[in-house]
């Protein structure tokens, strides 16, 4: 089977009679002590009635859909309840980029406002040293 192709499970009673099958061809099988032949007839009866139900009865099988593995599934959002329409939203915080210093006044390294870590509109980290970046004088409004 390709991985294109959709799996069917064989549901209801007929899956009952499938099992039920088996069930008494395997018992035959122990009664009369003929493993090798008797195994192929039982598979060749399990795959005749199969064949069978597929043409005279396509209702007895459902698609099966491909579980997902762990990794690959999506966490489950929790509900998230939508702000009234007559509040305002928060204002979002914009980092003040231009106020980074060129290199970090402790460590020296360069200082990019994509690395660094912001604690506050006006506030950085150096992402080297860890330092807290002094902004730059001129450009501070307040």
């Amino acid at each position: 089977m390709s991985k294109t192709e959709v799996k069917q499970k064989l549901v209801g009673p007929w899956h009952t009679v499938q099992v039920g099958i088996w069930l008494v061809g395997l018992a035959i099988l122990v009664w009369t002590g003929k493993w090798w032949p008797g195994i192929l007839v039982l598979l060749a009866i399990s795959l005749v009635f199969e064949a069978l139900l597929r043409r005279f009865a396509p209702t007895a099988f459902v698609r099966e859909e491909p579980e997902k593995p762990e990794a690959l599934k999506e966490p489950e959002a929790a509900p998230v309840a939508a702000p009234a329409s007559n509040t305002p939203l928060p204002p979002v915080p914009q980092h003040r980029e231009e106020l980074l210093p060129s290199e970090c006044p402790k460590c020296g390294g360069p200082t990019r406002s994509q690395e660094v870590t912001w604690t506050g509109v006006q506030s950085a980290d150096c992402p080297y040293c860890g330092a807290n970046l002094p902004m730059e004088k001129g450009l501070v409004s307040g």
